[in-house]
């Protein structure tokens, strides 16, 4: 049984940073280095969105509104997942999510959540002004 682990949120001010952490487990068929891997995030009253993702060979994904402030990025040998958010804004406040596919996904990568298998349970981040 696979399983996401997410840490790393909390709360900071406009223009702070945080990196999120998600750890995977429990599989028996490769790790990350074989699926697609992203980021979701949830703010209240709104639909999931996708943030950023990352496939096999290292092809990432960003949503417009966090490119070159978010970085996302592997550790194969400790099958972690992050997600490095620089000068956050309150819009960036929600719970994060961390998602994979299955190791025998074959499609494109992306940021569209219906890609996505196994899910974490989510980390918050809150951003005040």
């Amino acid at each position: 049984q696979v399983q996401l682990v997410e840490s790393g949120g909390g709360s900071v001010q406009t223009g702070g940073s945080l990196r999120l952490s998600c750890v995977l487990s429990g599989s028996a068929v490769g790790g990350l280095s074989r699926r697609c891997m992203g980021w979701f995030r949830q703010a209240p009253g709104k639909e999931r969105e996708g943030v950023a993702a990352v496939d096999s060979d290292d092809t990432t994904y960003y949503a417009d509104s966090v490119k070159v402030r978010f970085t996302i990025s592997k550790d194969i040998a400790k099958n972690t997942l992050y997600l490095q958010m620089n000068s956050l804004q309150p819009e960036d406040a929600a719970v994060y999510y961390c998602a994979a596919t299955s190791p025998w996904f074959s499609g494109q990568c992306g940021t569209d959540s219906a890609t996505y298998t196994f899910w974490g349970q989510g980390t918050q981040v809150t951003v005040s002004s």
